[in-house]
């Protein structure tokens, strides 16, 4: 369903390819104005890959990630402020869009609740002061302090960036004696493709915590929760802790659902967030919501394609409506399920991908993607943008559309030398 929006009334900071592409479906064109930073527009081709998406009537270059001017921007482009919605393309859009809703009038997070949901060391305190569970932490400058606190809670923890997404540069630490090799891919991790380099990051040391592991995902407004969705999430083993798979909705008894909901609930009123989606990551520890961490955006992953399947709903369509002021209205139950499962190759030259077919007969099998070709080299796995594509499938319940995506993914052979 196209959403109703004439030239110019929608500002997305921060390119994402795989949101715009989604976008472009829905959007009419010429509706979306793209912010971007003058660097990742010449780095990324932005304006090339922009031109095959109609919805999109030009590209402004802007300095965002490190601040937003609004007031500078709208006297250099006074047409942005007939806008009627502002939302985050990606991460580091978050507090920009803030900001700009804000100077419009516009329907946003808010500026506060941006800048806590963009820093995990204020994440932590905010969850503190909330009383909300938190896993025991430290805002640290140097890995022998890291390695203090990994020996005063049991000899593990979590080193993470304090100002990063996608998991680049989180990493679990299980021998004290790591932290020093270990510390520079926290401290200083590569910069994302769709970060500016030298982008200011802290790092925070941290308790880790054992339990199965899911997320909340909240549609606000004006600090009324309308809708919430609990998902499963599963991750790879080792050091990086990156997801390899999600199903919507959780398989989890309804009592954790609740409590779960409840304490994503607590966190967005604690933030004072106004009106958005809020993404938040848990850990069920001992049966108690602990908090990972929260971003103030649309999640990745392809969550709100699962959100859209189970629900039986156009989600990101009702996203963009609560971003225009409208209230839409939302199953309050899942139809059904829906799962995806990454497809993750072993680094090397990729010769060959075989058993396509038989994965999509899988009853259930919705779709399968590949971030990578044949020839193309696949890096290390650092983070979710090194993972080789997915396979998307639905299902009865969760347990159906997760089988069907792990069955499925399964048949897939990536071969690389």
């Amino acid at each position: 369903m196209e959403l109703d929006l004439g030239r110019d009334e929608m500002v997305l900071i921060g390119t994402s390819f795989g949101s715009l592409r989604w976008f472009n479906e829905d959007l009419p064109p010429g509706s979306v104005v793209l912010v971007e930073e003058p660097d990742l527009i010449r780095r990324r081709d932005i304006e090339q890959f922009v031109s095959k998406l109609p919805m999109i009537s030009r590209v402004v270059p802007a300095e965002y990630q490190n601040g937003l001017d609004a007031d500078a921007l709208l006297a250099r482009e006074p047409g942005l402020a007939t806008a009627r919605l502002v939302m985050p393309g990606h991460e580091f859009g978050v507090g920009a869009s803030a900001q700009l809703a804000e100077r419009l009038g516009l329907p946003g997070a808010g500026i506060a609740a941006a800048e806590i949901f963009t820093d995990k060391h204020r994440m932590r305190l905010l969850a503190d002061e909330a009383g909300l569970a938190n896993p025991a932490y430290e805002l640290v400058d140097d890995p022998a302090r890291a390695t203090e606190f990994a020996r005063r809670h049991g000899g593990r923890c979590v080193l993470k960036p304090t100002r990063q997404s996608g998991s680049l540069g989180v990493q679990l630490i299980a021998d004290p004696a790591e932290i020093a090799a270990a510390w520079a891919a926290s401290a200083a991790p590569q910069a994302p493709v769709d970060a500016i380099d030298g982008r200011p990051t802290e790092v925070l040391v941290e308790e880790m915590l054992v339990g199965s592991e899911h997320s909340v995902e909240l549609l606000v407004v004006d600090g009324e929760v309308i809708f919430a969705n609990v998902t499963d999430k599963r991750i790879v083993g080792g050091r990086r802790p990156v997801e390899c798979g999600h199903t919507v909705p959780s398989a989890l008894p309804e009592a954790a659902h609740r409590a779960l909901r409840e304490s994503a609930g607590r966190l967005a009123r604690a933030a004072g967030f106004r009106t958005g989606l809020l993404h938040s990551e848990w850990i069920l520890a001992d049966g108690v919501p602990t908090l990972v961490e929260c971003a103030a955006r649309m999640p990745g992953d392809m969550i709100t394609a699962l959100i859209a399947i189970a629900y039986e709903c156009g989600f990101i369509h009702e996203y963009l409506r609560l971003l225009r002021g409208e209230r839409p209205e939302l199953p309050t139950r899942p139809m059904g399920a829906a799962a995806v499962e990454f497809l993750i190759a072993p680094p090397g030259r990729i010769t060959a991908i075989d058993g396509v077919r038989d994965a999509l007969r899988v009853p259930g099998v919705l779709d399968v993607h590949f971030d990578f070709a044949i020839g193309d080299t696949v890096p290390e796995l650092i983070s979710s943008v090194q993972r080789s594509g997915y396979l998307m499938a639905w299902g009865a319940d969760p347990a159906s559309a997760e089988s069907a995506a792990r069955k499925a993914a399964d048949q897939i052979r990536i071969t690389v030398a």
